[in-house]
């Protein structure tokens, strides 16, 4: 049994509240913490934290859930280990 932290790069969808985004995250997809960040050129994205017990979960159903919150257009990896 053992808890890891996964660490995404977030793109909304055009017309998205970025803020707004970061909170409904953290409320249906269990986010441990949000945090916007400027990649250039005014597009900002949502660097997003969750943790997981990999008996429990995988990767898999957090990206799920991610997929599932609405302004959530595309999805990266950005880091994934153990806590």
């Amino acid at each position: 049994m053992s808890e890891i932290g996964i660490l995404y790069r977030l793109y909304p969808s055009e017309g998205s509240d970025i803020e707004e985004l970061g909170k409904k995250l953290q409320q249906e997809a269990g986010a441990a913490s949000t945090e916007v960040e400027e990649i250039g050129f005014g597009i900002k994205v949502i660097k997003a934290l969750f943790k997981y017990n990999d008996e429990k979960t995988n990767s898999s159903d957090i990206e799920s859930k991610i997929r599932a919150v609405k302004g959530v257009e595309q999805i990266e990896v950005i880091e994934e280990s153990l806590i």
